[in-house]
Formats: structure tokens, sequence, C-alpha cells
């Protein structure tokens, strides 16, 4: 069992010299594996004639095929497959009533396409899109399970389901105009504007226009929309993008909210989800189905695991159910604090007391010093002012104390990538980096893990938001700089992505021996990056300071007692986990003082 995928936006078989079709041996021994009609934009590749032999992969100049190898357990387990060497999905979610369904895996796995074919909004069409199957096949395919009561039920609209979308920044795009206040006030059929509104922070923004609204003012409006309404399925795709780590905190306790509340809701309420901040899907989450494969190729959706369980296992890379391993490495999160040497000669670098006004912000940043190899992670909520010190240790804009920042070279990865270079990912490495990015150290330290060699040749305007991100991380890292200020390094990455550009970090600023500067609202990136935290406290947009440098534990510790959530560790993999609000964990931890552990307790 073969699936073969051409990706349509790089096969332009008018362009070459059809070298797929050319140099097949299938084709040479007269059989049509590979077809290019003259009318045709794409290559066809038959996969049941295709032996696998990965030549046509090889020879294309434009790196435009797959060939993958499925499992023979996958052969009669197509759910959906959107036409001819294209993606694949094999098996759905299936959801639990009054149980949060979380949804972990990396980008392009069908987590989206799982969520649509659940919602109604995508029909399955098990594999076969020429000809696709009928309503009575379809509920014949899921016999037995729990899915064929789903789908029968959504069928005679029994269900209704509504769907927090991914892409949050488009919602302007389809409401052009109402304030929020009106728009809420409209969908509010729990009659729960009041409250949501105080729980979303949204208060502030009654009188604003939507399209006015910034990334994460629209992902809170869009989580209010969507839970103020009556359903009987509620699906949350990615809900934490944009959100600091209170606000993820305060939107996690929202949606579990839906079920402990269900009185005015039907019997039997579904609710998932998809996260890449594991902390949060770990906090929000009953159950955990984990999605592997090849992204853009083809994805395997797992039974229902316990949280923990699941989300162990899709770091493991390895399913004990159907033993299967999915990835070649583990994903581990093992911290140690470094011993902190108080004496302030053995600082490499300090820096002074800085002053800011912006408007009716106020940010104030004690003084303090920091060495070589460490990084230094800002911990606080959107609106206290952590781009706005990253921009004065860059130089990029003056104390108004007249403090001046010590005279260091710094290279700066911006919060927003807004890409306007006309060329390739390889012409914009070439006059960026051009000496560091062909050094033997610097690809295997950076360029590999952060996959840049299938990127090479894309145009930089055509790349995708997590794509952005890690070419803008190459470029800051390439930088030739003593201090690197990076700015949210986790925005549209996902959980692999997400492990991977932590470990290329922190491998860089230690070997080069460089000082890092991180604004991080995912908290295991955020502990796994941290040798010293700085906390910023105040009111958000209004008057806030940034503390000096403290440790790991002290930093983290007083960050999440600002925003009362405690954190236990992972035994297995050494992950930090949330204690449900009020538990006897979390009672325990609030009553002595330990919202945070280095190490399992």
């Amino acid at each position: 069992m073969r699936v073969a995928v051409v990706n349509p936006d790089r096969c332009k078989p008018r362009k070459c010299a059809q070298e797929c079709k050319k140099y097949c041996p299938v084709v040479r021994q007269g059989k049509l594996c590979v077809e290019v009609r003259p009318n045709d934009k794409l290559s066809t590749i038959h996969e049941t004639l295709c032996i696998g032999c990965n030549i046509c992969v090889k020879k294309c100049p434009f790196q435009a095929i797959q060939i993958i190898n499925l499992p023979k357990n996958l052969t009669e387990s197509t759910t959906h497959r959107f036409g001819q060497n294209s993606f694949k999905l094999h098996r759905l979610p299936q959801p639990r009533p009054n149980q949060v369904l979380g949804l972990v895996g990396t980008n392009g796995i069908g987590k989206s396409t799982a969520l649509k074919i659940l919602s109604g909004k995508t029909k399955p069409n098990l594999g076969d899109f020429g000809n696709p199957p009928t309503w009575e096949t379809i509920l014949g395919y899921f016999r037995g399970s729990d899915l064929q009561n789903y789908f029968t039920r959504l069928l005679e609209e029994q269900l209704k389901a509504l769907m927090k979308p991914q892409y949050v920044d488009h919602i302007p795009k389809k409401v052009t105009k109402g304030t929020v206040k009106k728009i809420l006030k409209k969908k509010d059929q729990r009659k729960m504007l009041k409250k949501l509104s105080k729980q979303l922070d949204l208060k502030h923004l009654m009188k604003r226009e939507v399209p006015q609204l910034s990334g994460g003012e629209l992902q809170r409006f869009a989580i209010a929309a969507v839970i103020e309404q009556i359903a009987d399925v509620y699906m949350f795709d990615e809900p934490s993008s944009y959100l600091d780590i209170k606000q993820r905190v305060k939107a996690a306790r929202a949606i579990r909210e839906i079920l402990m509340k269900r009185e005015d809701l039907g019997e039997a309420i579904y609710v998932i989800v998809v996260e890449h901040d594991l902390s949060i899907l770990d906090y929000l989450s009953d159950f955990v189905c984990c999605l592997y494969g090849k992204p853009g190729v083809y994805g395997v959706v797992t039974l229902p695991f316990g949280v923990r369980e699941g989300i162990n296992i899709f770091l493991k890379g390895f399913i004990p159910t159907e033993q299967m391993r999915f990835r070649e490495w583990e994903l581990n999160f093992k911290l140690t604090e470094q011993y902190d040497r108080e004496i302030n000669d053995q600082y490499d670098y300090q820096y002074p007391e800085l002053e800011k006004t912006l408007g009716d912000f106020h940010l104030k940043v004690e003084p303090g010093a920091f060495r070589k190899s460490e990084i230094i992670v800002m911990l606080g909520e959107n609106g206290t002012g952590k781009t706005t010190f990253v921009k004065m240790l860059a130089g990029l804009m003056e104390s108004d104390n007249g403090a001046e920042v010590p005279e260091l070279a710094m290279s700066y990865k911006p919060q927003k990538i807004s890409p306007k270079f006309p060329g390739t990912v390889r012409q914009l490495l070439h006059k960026r980096i051009r000496s560091v990015y062909m050094s033997a150290q610097f690809n295997s330290d950076v360029m590999k893990p952060m996959k840049m060699t299938e990127l090479m040749d894309r145009v930089v305007t055509n790349l995708s938001g997590g794509e952005l991100q890690r070419l803008a991380l190459v470029l800051a890292l390439g930088t030739p700089a003593d201090i690197y200020l990076i700015d949210e390094p986790s925005a549209y990455l996902d959980v692999e992505q997400r492990v991977h550009a932590s470990k290329v970090i922190k491998r860089y600023i230690l070997h080069a021996k460089k000082a890092a500067f991180v604004v991080e609202h995912d908290f295991i990136m955020a502990t796994y990056l941290a040798d010293k935290v700085i906390v910023y406290t105040g009111q958000p947009a209004r008057d806030c300071t940034a503390n000096s440098p403290q440790t790991l534990l002290s930093g983290m510790n007083t960050f999440l007692q600002n925003i009362e959530v405690t954190f236990r560790r992972d035994p297995t993999n050494y992950r930090p986990r949330i204690n449900k609000l009020d538990s006897r964990k979390d009672a325990e931890q609030k009553e002595t003082g330990n919202y945070f552990f280095l190490e399992d307790n």
C-alpha cells in the first residue's frame, strides 16, 4: 500500500523535462505509472502501478513528489481523500459525550480536516473521490462505533456543531461591520455575555469595531462567540494562538465550563479541541487522540487515550496499542538549573534602570545583569511592555531617563513577520547571512534541525506562517551579534517544531557563547529555554515594571503566583502540567507556596 502525493504548488510539467515520467522503470516497461498529458498542469502517478522505487522523487527538479509506504493495517481505513495524488486521512477522532477530546499532532497532518468532517462541513468520501459514497454507505462503514450514532444524529439535524476557526485573523474579512458588543449580544443564547466579557477580558473592547481588533482580541472574541451559543458540538481549533499565558488559562477554564454548566444544553455535549501548547491541551482535555503520519501526505488518528497517557505517547513517538513507532526520537523536558553566582563582577553584561512612556502606557525596567551562554525569558501578560523592553535593548528605542544600554551588536527577531523580499529563501539567506549559512557548523546546528533545505527554492512571500517563523529564526541566529532578542519564537509552530526550535536556540546560544532575551507564551517552551527569568508586574497597557532577572525557580513561582496557577511535573518526561483549578494538588501547592517545581514532587 503506497500513497503518492504531487504538490500542486511545485509541480510544473511545462517547465521541466518531465523527469518523473522519463526515468520511471514501470513507464519504460510500457505501463502508465506516471502520466503527463499535453494539457495537464500536474503529473499523475497511479499508485496501483507504483513499485516505490522513489526514482521520480529524486529526479524531480522541483521536489514536487512524495511517495510513502503505508503500514498494512491502514489499507482499509481511509476516511477521506481530497483527490488523486493528494492528502489522505485515515480514521477519525471519536468524540466522547460530556468530555473534552483533545487532538495533538504536527501541522498538515489532518486535524482541521477531521474537525470539518465532524462538524458536517465536509462529507467523508472513504477515499473514493471520483465516485463519492452515499451517506448510507458511510454509516455502514462506521457501523459498531460511536461515530455511527454521531453521524446519524448529524444527518438527521439533531446535532448542531459550532467551530472556532484556526485563523482568527480572517474573521474581519467576513465580519466587516458591527461592534464587539452588538455581535456578541446577538449570539448570546445562553445569557453569558456579562460573565464571558469579564472572564475573557473583553469589557474594554465592547465598543470597538471587529476589524479594529488585534490577533489576541480576535481570538478571545471568537472563543466567546462560540461558547455563548447553544449547540451540541463545540470545536476549538488552536484557541491559544496570540494569547499570553494568563489569557490561555482563562480561555481554557471558559471552555471547560461548557460541560460544567450545561443545564441549558442537551444531555450529550461534545467538546473537541486542537491545541499545540501541551500544557493548555493537558489542562483542557479529558481524553486525547494523537495524529501521526507524514505532513501533507497522510495522517492517521489513534483511538482516544487518557490525557496524560496520550500526550506522553505523542512525545515518545511510539503507540503501544498499535506497536507503531512514528518518530525516531523522543521529546523530553528535563531541566537543570544553573548554579547562580551572586557576585556582580562575574556578570558579562549589565544594563541600567530604563523608563519609557508611550501614550498612556509607562514601563519601568529595573537594572539587571546577565552572562554569556545565558537565556533570559521574559514572562508577562500581553501589553506589559516586553517588546518595548526588547526594542530598548536593541537600540531601536531610547529610554526616557537618558540611560544608555551597553553598545553591543544585537540581532532582533520581531514578533510580527511581514515578508517583503521578492526572491527565494536561498537568495534571502545569501543576501543577509551569506558567510554564516554556508558554514558546516551553522548547517548542522541550525539549518538542518529547522528543515530549511525543503524551503530553499520557495518564494519568501509564498511561505506559510510556520515556515516564515523558521526562516526568521534562522536569519536572527545567523546574524553575528553579542545579544539575540527573540520575540515569540513559537508562534505558528506545531509541537515538534517548537521543541526543535527550543533546542536550536539553546544549543546555539550555549556553543556560540552569546546571550539571548526571549519573549515566550508557551509555558513548556519557556521553562525549557530559561536560565533566568524576568517577571513583569503591574497593570497591562497602563503602568508596568520589568523586574531584575532572577533564577528559574523563584521567577516561575513569582509569575505563577500572580496568575494563580500551579504546575507539577510529569515523572516520565518532566513536562510541566497545569493543576486543575481547586484540585487537591492545586490547593496543596498554593498552601505551601510551591507554584512550580524543577523536578517531580
